[in-house]
């Protein structure tokens, strides 16, 4: 059990770390301090993949917290 959990907790970090990667470096807080870029919605591919790091972010911390209480 300890090792199928701690096989997922790898495939799934190693999914965030490539998602992360994926999306656009525009945003974020550079717009909030002063970068005088305007707010603009996610649309197509870079809401599927904000969606999906989000998803996997979960997945991770899920994945952490078991790893910790299995232990």
């Amino acid at each position: 059990m300890n090792t199928i959990i701690l096989v997922a907790h790898l495939v799934v970090t190693l999914v965030l770390i490539c998602l992360i990667l994926l999306q656009s470096s525009k945003g974020g807080l550079g717009g909030g301090m002063g970068g005088g870029e305007f707010y603009r919605t996610k649309r197509g591919a870079e809401k599927i993949v904000f969606n999906a790091t989000v998803i996997t972010a979960v997945l991770f911390l899920f994945t952490s917290i078991i790893n910790v209480f299995i232990r």
